[in-house]
C-alpha cells in the first residue's frame, strides 16, 4: 500500500482509524490479528550449531575417515592422534567463534523500546512490541521511531534515516502528499521504523508493523540468502579433494605393486591403508585454525574482529570493495570546510581559519568576528566537556558550528550568559530559516541563520569592509552566485544576517544585515585516501554505494582519489543485471541507491569473477552484507541486524582498518601456501620409498609408526611457525585468481618429494645393502627423512633466498626446529625408542645423515639465487 500518496482522510478509512486513536479493545484486536511489532530474530547464539560448523569440510571428512580405518586395522596410535587434531581443529574454531558471537550479542541494548501512543482519548506509553497499525503516535526529539508511519502533523520534525536510507543529513518531514512513484529517500511524509527524531515534534498514524515495515521486508529477505563459503574454503574443498584422489590412487598402486610381488596380499593392503592414513597432513586443519586465530588477534589490534575464522583469509582474496559513504569513508560529523564573508571566501583548516594559506586572526576581523556569533547565537545545539574532549548534542549542522567555535576558542556559553535568550522563530521546511533574538543589552538582537536564498531576500543591508551598506538587486545576485558556487562543492551551504532593535521595537525577520556564507561537508577521514591509493597498488578495485546525493557523493569520491562512473538509483532500478554486468567495471559511484539495489550490485560483480566485500552499518545493508563474499559491519555505528550478518565488525568504522585487514588476510593466505607447500612437499615420499622395498623385495625401510612419529615431530610447531612469517610486498599485487591452494607450487612439491625420496633411498640402500641391522637402517632413513624437513622448512619461508630474508628472522621458527629436533633425540636416547623401532646412532651415523638431511635446503636455496641473478640480467 503507497500510504505516502494518499491523503489523510483515505488512510483513516484504509485503517479504520481516526485522529483521536485506538480504543484498547480495538488494540487488543489489532494486536491478535498482526502479531506483536517484533521482527523474527535474525541470530541466535547456538553453541552445538558453531560447534558442528567447524566438521563442515572434506578435509575433515578424510580425516575421520583415516580415523575409521586405523581402529579397523589396529593401529590404535594413529587413530588416537588423528581423532585428537580433529577435536583440537574443532575446538580452536569453536571458542574463537564462540567469543565472537558472545562478544557481538554484549552489544546489543538491553533496553525495552517505549512508545507514546493515543488510546481511549489518552496519551499512554506502552512497549513497542504492542503497537498496532491505526495508532496514532507522539513523537518527540530523541525519540526512536518503532512503527512505519505517515506524518499527520509537524512541527519542525526532522529524523535521521541514515541507517535505513544511507543520507546523511537529517530529513524534514512534512504532511503533504508525495507521487506514488517516490522511492524511499523522497518519501518526506513517511516516519520508518529504526530511525530517529533528531529535531521538533509530530504526531503519526502507525501504517506497518514487524515484517510488514521497510525494516522487516529487508529483514525477511536475509532469510532467503544463503551464505557465500569463503575463497579459502572454496579452496580447501577443492585441495581436499585432489588430495583424496591423489592418496586414493598411490594406496591403489601399492596394492598392485604387492598383489604382484608380495605373498601375503592382505598384509600388504594393510601397510598400503597405514601408509595412506600416515600421508595425510593431518596437523593442517589444526595449522589452519591457529593461523587463522592468531591473525584474528592481530586482526583485533588493528580494530578488525573477526567474527568467523576463514574470513581472515578472505579479506585478503577481495578484489572490488563495495564502501558505504558516510561514517566509513567519511567521519560522519558535519564541518564547516568555507566561509564567504566580506566579499572574501576563508578556508577552515584544523583549528584555523586560514586565507591563502595564512592564518586570520578572527577578533581582528570584524565581518568573520560578526558571522562567527551570530551563527552560535543562532543556534541550538550545544557541547558538554568529557575530560579533554567535548560531546555535542543537537543537531548535526548547529553541531558543526558549535565546533568549528572551539576549535577558535570561542565558546557558545559564554556569548549566550551575556546575551540570553528572549524568544525563538522556529525553522520549518517552509520557512527554510530560524532567528533566535537576545537581550544585548541596550537593545535586542536578531539573529538570523537559514537557505541563503531565503536569508537574502529577508536582507535589506550588508556588513561589508567595516561597514553596514545597502544590499542592492544586482548585489543580492552576486551573492546567490557565490552560495551556487559553494554547493557545486557539494557542500551544505547556510547564509547568516542580524538585525539590533530597540527594547520596545516590534520584531520581524525583515530588513536583515547580510553577514555571509558558511559550507559544511562530512569530510573524508583523513587516512582513507592513501587506503584508497593501497588498494589500487593491491589491483583491488572501490565502490561507493551510498543513499546520499549524486553531488556529494561525487564531491567525496574525488577527494578521496577514487573516478568513474556514476549511477543513481533510478537508473539502476531501469537496467537489467545483464546490461549493468556489461557496464558495472566502468561504474565507480552508485548513489541514491536503495537496499535491493545493493544487493542487485553485489550479485552483478560476483557473477564476474569478483570477490566482495560489502561495508555497511544501517537496516539497508543487511542484504547485501550477508549476500557479500565478505560483509564488514560498523561496530559504532551499525545496527544489530547488520553485525548479526556480517563476517567482520571494524571497531572504528574507519575504511583504513579494511585495508589493515586486507594486508593481515593477503599476509596469512601467503603463509598457509607456504606450510601447505612445506607440508606435502615432503608427505608423500614415504610412499615411494615403500613401493620401491616392495618392488625389490627389501624390508619396510620404515614402519607406519615411525612415518606417524615423523609427521608428528616435523608437522605440528615448524609447520605453525611459519604463521609468523614477515609480509613480502603483499599490497603490491594483484588480489589471488587461483582456484586451488596448490596453485602455483605443484613443481615445487614435486621436485621437493623427488628429492625427499632420493635421500631416503639412498640412506636406506647403503645401509641395508652394507650389511647394516634393519633397525640402525630404519633409524638412520627417519633421521635422514627428519632433519630433511627441518632444514628444508627454511626454504618454504618465500620467494627470497635464505641470505636475504636472514636465519634468525623469525624467532618462533627457529625456536620450534630446535624443539623438534630435541623430541627426535629423546626418541634415539631414552627407552622410548623401543615402541617405536628405532636404535640409538653413533657420532659416525650422524656425520653420514647430515650431509643428505641438509642437502634439499641447499639445492633449493642455490635455485633461488641462480633465479634471482637471471632475472636482475633481465632487467638490465
Amino acid at each position: 500500500m503507497h500510504f505516502h500518496a494518499l491523503k489523510k482522510e483515505e488512510i483513516f478509512q484504509e485503517l479504520n482509524a481516526s485522529e483521536k486513536g485506538l480504543t484498547q479493545a480495538q488494540a487488543d484486536a489489532r494486536l491478535k490479528k498482526y502479531g506483536k511489532n517484533q521482527l523474527k530474530k535474525v541470530y541466535t547464539l547456538e553453541p552445538l550449531k558453531i560447534l558442528l560448523s567447524q566438521f563442515q569440510s572434506f578435509l575433515i571428512y578424510i580425516l575421520i575417515v583415516a580415523t575409521i580405518i586405523s581402529f579397523a586395522i589396529g593401529h590404535m596410535t594413529d587413530a588416537i592422534v588423528i581423532l585428537a587434531i580433529v577435536i583440537v581443529n574443532a575446538s580452536i574454531g569453536f571458542f574463537q567463534q564462540y567469543r565472537a558471537e558472545k562478544a557481538l550479542l554484549s552489544l546489543k541494548k538491553l533496553l525495552v523500546p517505549i512508545s507514546t501512543v493515543i488510546r481511549d482519548g489518552k496519551y499512554v506509553k506502552i512497549n513497542s512490541e504492542e503497537v498496532v497499525p491505526g495508532d496514532i503516535i507522539i513523537l518527540e526529539a530523541g525519540d526512536k521511531i518503532n512503527a512505519d508511519c505517515r506524518v499527520l502533523e509537524s512541527n519542525n520534525l526532522q529524523t535521521n534515516e541514515a541507517v535505513l536510507t544511507g543520507e546523511s543529513t537529517p530529513v524534514g518531514k512534512e504532511v503533504k502528499v508525495v507521487k506514488p512513484s517516490a522511492i524511499l529517500a523522497e518519501r518526506v511524509n513517511m516516519l520508518y521504523t529504526g530511525t530517529q527524531v533528531v529535531r521538533g515534534s509530530g504526531i503519526a498514524i502507525v501504517v506497518a508493523t514487524a515484517s510488514e515495515t521497510e525494516f522487516g521486508k529487508i529483514a525477511e529477505k536475509l532469510q532467503e540468502i544463503k551464505p557465500q563459503k569463503t575463497p579459502v574454503q572454496k579452496r580447501l574443498d577443492l585441495f581436499s579433494k585432489q588430495l583424496g584422489f591423489i592418496i586414493l590412487g598411490l594406496v591403489l598402486m601399492i596394492v598392485a605393486i604387492g598383489w604382484f610381488t608380495a605373498t601375503d596380499k592382505v598384509e600388504t593392503f594393510l601397510i598400503a591403508v597405514a601408509l595412506a592414513v600416515s600421508s595425510i597432513p593431518e596437523g593442517l586443519p589444526a595449522v589452519l585454525a591457529i593461523a587463522f586465530a592468531i591473525s584474528s588477534l592481530f586482526m583485533s589490534k588493528k580494530n578488525v574482529i573477526v567474527r568467523k575464522l576463514p574470513a581472515v583469509e578472505s579479506l585478503g582474496s577481495v578484489t572490488t570493495i563495495c564502501a558505504d559513504k558516510t561514517g566509513t569513508l567519511t567521519e560522519e560529523k558535519m564541518h564547516v570546510q568555507e566561509i564567504f564573508v566580506n566579499n572574501t571566501s576563508y578556508i577552515k583548516k584544523e583549528k584555523a581559519i586560514t586565507l591563502e594559506d595564512k592564518r586570520v586572526d578572527v577578533k581582528k576581523n570584524l565581518e568573520l568576528a560578526q558571522l562567527i556569533k551570530t551563527s552560535l547565537l543562532c543556534n541550538n545545539a550545544r557541547f558538554e566537556e568529557e575530560g579533554l574532549n567535548y560531546s555535542f548534542i543537537g543537531d548535526p549542522t548547529e553541531e558543526s558550528l558549535v565546533r568549528m567555535a572551539l576549535d577558535l576558542y570561542i565558546s557558545k556559553k559564554k556569548l549566550t550568559e551575556k546575551e540570553p535568550r528572549i524568544k525563538e522563530f522556529e525553522f520549518n521546511p517552509e520557512r527554510k530559516m530560524m532567528s533566535i533574538l537576545r537581550d544585548s543589552g541596550t537593545s535586542n538582537t536578531l539573529y538570523s541563520k537559514g537557505a541563503p536564498e531565503k536569508i537574502i531576500s529577508l536582507c535589506s543591508f550588508e556588513l561589508r569592509e567595516g561597514q553596514i551598506k545597502k544590499l542592492s538587486e544586482t548585489r543580492k545576485k552576486q551573492l546567490l552566485k557565490e552560495s551556487s558556487e559553494l554547493e557545486k562543492k557539494a557542500l551544505r551551504v547556510l547564509g547568516f544576517a542580524y538585525k539590533n532593535f530597540s527594547k520596545k521595537e516590534k520584531v520581524e525577520e525583515n530588513g536583515l544585515i547580510f553577514l555571509g556564507f558558511m559550507g559544511m561537508l562530512d569530510p573524508p577521514r583523513p587516512e582513507v585516501k592513501r587506503a584508497i591509493q593501497e588498494c589500487k597498488n593491491a589491483g583491488i578495485k572501490v565502490k561507493i554505494i551510498t543513499g546520499d546525493s549524486a553531488l556529494t557523493a561525487s564531491s567525496i569520491a574525488n577527494k578521496i582519489g577514487i573516478f568513474g562512473k556514476m549511477m543513481l538509483g533510478n537508473e539502476l532500478e531501469k537496467i537489467s543485471e545483464e546490461d549493468l554486468e556489461k557496464q558495472i567495471e566502468d561504474i565507480a559511484i552508485f548513489a541514491r541507491t536503495t537496499p535491493e539495489q545493493k544487493l542487485k550490485i553485489a550479485k552483478v560483480l560476483q557473477k564476474k569473477g569478483e570477490t566482495v566485500a560489502m561495508t555497511g552499518d544501517g537496516v539497508n545493508d543487511v542484504l547485501a552484507l550477508k549476500s557479500a563474499d565478505v560483509g564488514i559491519a560498523m561496530g559504532v555505528r551499525g545496527t544489530d541486524v547488520a553485525r548479526d550478518v556480517s563476517d567482520i565488525i571494524l571497531l572504528d568504522d574507519n575504511f583504513a582498518s579494511i585495508v589493515e585487514g586486507v594486508r593481515e588476510g593477503r599476509k596469512t593466505y601467503d603463509n598457509i601456501k607456504k606450510f601447505t607447500k612445506y607440508l606435502l612437499a615432503v608427505n608423500f615420499s614415504e610412499i615411494f620409498l615403500i613401493s620401491l622395498a616392495l618392488v625389490m623385495k627389501y624390508p619396510l625401510p620404515l614402519l607406519p609408526l615411525q612415518i606417524l612419529w615423523m609427521n608428528l615431530v616435523t608437522d605440528s610447531l615448524p609447520a605453525l611457525a611459519l604463521v609468523f612469517e614477515k609480509q613480502e610486498n603483499v599490497m603490491k599485487t594483484k588480489p589471488r585468481s587461483e582456484k586451488s591452494i596448490l596453485s602455483g607450487i605443484w613443481l615445487f612439491i614435486l621436485i621437493a618429494g623427488a628429492l625427499a625420496f632420493l635421500t631416503e633411498a639412498i640412506v636406506f640402500l647403503l645401509g641395508y645393502n652394507n650389511s647394516m641391522p634393519i633397525e640402525e637402517a630404519r633409524t638412520m632413513v627417519l633421521t635422514t627423512a627428519i632433519l630433511f624437513e627441518l632444514f628444508f622448512i627454511y626454504t618454504c619461508r618465500g620467494e627470497q633466498s635464505l641470505l636475504k630474508k636472514g636465519i634468525f628472522s623469525n624467532k618462533w621458527l627457529n625456536l620450534a626446529v630446535i624443539v623438534s629436533f630435541a623430541l627426535h633425540l629423546v626418541l634415539l636416547y631414552t627407552p622410548l625408542g623401543a615402541l617405536f623401532g628405532v636404535v640409538s646412532l653413533s657420532l659416525k651415523d650422524w656425520l653420514y645423515v647430515l650431509p643428505f638431511a641438509i642437502s634439499g635446503l641447499i639445492i633449493f636455496e642455490i635455485g633461488k639465487l641462480v633465479k634471482q641473478l637471471k632475472t636482475k640480467e633481465s632487467l638490465d
